[in-house]
């Protein structure tokens, strides 16, 4: 049997079902027929996410499927039932967000405002408590004032991200960004962004503490690329690639452990970004 895990790399909503499956992932062990199911062409012709990510984790053996992003005005009650109803679904989520300021959002043309990005956030948790969040900001951008980024400050601190990228605004010729006057400069970008790190670090250093005891599910990758006395991991929590990760420092009695098996374990530290866990 081939436990599958499966990744839908992004969502937008002006296409499709058929374009963003051509963005699943699935391994080479997966048979085709396995996706040829009924109603799949009505499916495919639609632009119901949720339906989507509902039919596609109900394929057998689908073990975890990993949502990987979506713009925020495309979160709906479809999406949000889905990821709901069907444990498999990872319960994560990017939502960038680019400014905790409505102000500097309408300069930078986002359809959305702060207010509403964060009861989006609170829907999703309210119907899906375990629910993970990662994000990330432009600091800088033209026109941001001292008020704006204090107000991304504050939106941070409420929003309580598990995971968060910061990018200082750098003129790029021929955006539409590069017309835009009131440039801040570049040594208040960089003080910014600094500050905005050191507050996520505080945030992260305090949910990753949270986990320590917590059992959970883990998938493993093979060795560390530190050391070979460690094996690396992923929760449904940590998106391959640009989160943290699990270091496995204790395998019990699976002598032979396998890349791309699941298995149960203890948390037993946890640092900023990464935890430390025990198979059980």
């Amino acid at each position: 049997m081939c436990a599958l895990t499966a990744i839908i790399r992004h969502h937008a909503g002006d296409k499709p079902n058929s374009a963003i499956m051509r963005t699943l992932e699935v391994p080479a062990c997966a048979p085709r027929r396995r996706w040829r199911r009924p109603g799949w062409l009505q499916l495919l012709t639609s632009r119901d996410f949720g339906a989507l990510l509902s039919a596609v984790a109900e394929v057998p053996d689908v073990k975890r499927l990993r949502f990987m992003t979506s713009h925020p005005a495309e979160v709906n009650d479809s999406m949000i039932t889905a990821m709901r109803d069907h444990p498999n679904i990872s319960r994560y989520l990017h939502l960038p967000v680019q400014s905790g300021s409505s102000r500097v959002l309408r300069r930078m043309k986002r359809l959305y405002t702060r207010e509403q990005y964060l009861e989006i956030i609170g829907r999703l948790r309210a119907a899906i408590p375990e629910m993970h969040f990662s994000t990330d900001f432009i600091v800088g951008f033209p026109g941001e004032t001292e008020d704006d980024f204090q107000q991304l400050c504050d939106f941070v601190t409420t929003a309580q991200f598990d995971w968060l990228g910061v990018f200082s605004y750098s003129d790029e010729e021929g955006s539409p960004a590069f017309l835009l006057t009131d440039k801040v400069p570049p040594k208040d970008i960089e003080r910014r962004r600094r500050k905005l790190m050191q507050l996520q670090n505080r945030i992260s250093r305090h949910r990753r503490k949270q986990w320590i005891g917590r059992e959970i599910e883990v998938m493993l990758e093979g060795p560390s690329e530190e050391t070979d006395l460690l094996w690396e991991a992923r929760t449904p929590a940590h998106a391959p690639e640009i989160d943290g990760k699990v270091f496995i420092n204790d395998f019990g009695d699976h002598e032979s452990p396998q890349a791309g098996s699941f298995h149960r374990a203890i948390v037993e530290e946890a640092h900023d970004y990464d935890l430390v866990a025990r198979l059980l």
